[in-house]
């Protein structure tokens, strides 16, 4: 995929997350705890659910996106246990990549290890916030590996939100559309995400504690 063509694909992907962002119609709350929502709502991507999650961060915009950020460098792979491994596979500018994620097995080995391959833009927005924006591409140099269950993230990301008046707070809302693929009850699906999303959000807190105290 060239230049032209990936910056095309990633701000269309970009404006629909600030779809989602905007609509807040025909969500259902799934899990709420220590200050943590999960919605989702029927995906219109894939024949899945798109998960929101909603939360307040102690940590400046900077501090949060330095912990959760895909970009070369970051401090992912070092907390967040649904991730194992982060590599960049090829940049195309400073805020444009291709990605490489590999997840654990989870849910006591019935969700064997996944990759997943994205398109990523990162994006800044004038009031401050900064996202990212993500979806699953095809590279040349990363096919399917042994080992591994090829997973296809659908539009996807998060925002980091400056919250008025709290300068040492953020907004985290994140977004997952995930096609773990494979033969998976739907069940374990659906139990999966919300659990791990509000694993995310536990484990980012005490991740941005220990790396900026």
């Amino acid at each position: 995929m060239d230049l032209a063509t990936a910056a095309q694909v990633s701000e269309a992907v970009a404006e629909k997350m600030l779809q989602y962002r905007r609509d807040n119609s025909g969500w259902k709350i799934c899990r709420e705890g220590n200050g943590v929502s999960v919605s989702w709502r029927p995906s219109v991507e894939f024949p899945g659910n798109l998960y929101r999650g909603k939360g307040i961060v102690n940590g400046t915009p900077e501090q949060v996106w330095d912990c959760v950020k895909p970009l070369a460098g970051t401090l992912r792979a070092q907390w967040d246990e649904n991730v194992n491994s982060f590599e960049i596979i090829e940049s195309l500018t400073d805020t444009l990549l291709f990605s490489r994620t590999t997840t654990p097995s989870a849910v006591m080995k019935l969700i064997s290890p996944r990759d997943f391959v994205d398109l990523v833009l990162v994006r800044t927005y004038e009031d401050g916030t900064i996202s990212s924006n993500a979806t699953n591409v095809e590279h040349p140099s990363c096919p399917p590996k042994p080992g591994y269950v090829r997973g296809f993230n659908h539009p996807c990301g998060c925002f980091c939100e400056p919250l008025p008046g709290e300068p040492n707070k953020t907004s985290l809302v994140t977004f997952f559309q995930t096609d773990l693929s494979g033969y998976l009850p739907q069940g374990v699906v659906d139990s999966f995400f919300p659990r791990s999303m509000a694993g995310f959000y536990a484990n980012l807190e005490k991740a941005v504690k220990k790396f900026f105290g």
